[in-house]
């Protein structure tokens, strides 16, 4: 269990690659830097794809862990 403080929570559970990447990427969006978004998924494929996006976009992968058959991201917006 985390103790970050998310600031905006995205439910992605039951969606397939590229839906929680892509969905990620709108919600990082509308959110302000130094900002939290707490993004769940059940895609197996999500922590690859997120460490990979978190890369590519310079936003910041705080923590992720899996719970319940659920990964748990934290993502701070930093740009």
């Amino acid at each position: 269990m985390s103790e970050i403080q998310a600031d905006s929570v995205l439910d992605c559970s039951g969606m397939l690659c590229p839906l929680p990447v892509v969905k990620t990427t709108k919600a990082i969006k509308q959110m302000e830097v130094g900002q939290v978004l707490k993004m769940i998924a059940t895609d197996p494929g999500a922590p690859p794809d997120m460490q990979a996006w978190s890369r590519q976009t310079g936003n910041e992968l705080l923590e992720h862990y899996e719970e319940d058959g659920k990964f748990i991201f934290f993502i701070k917006r930093v740009k």
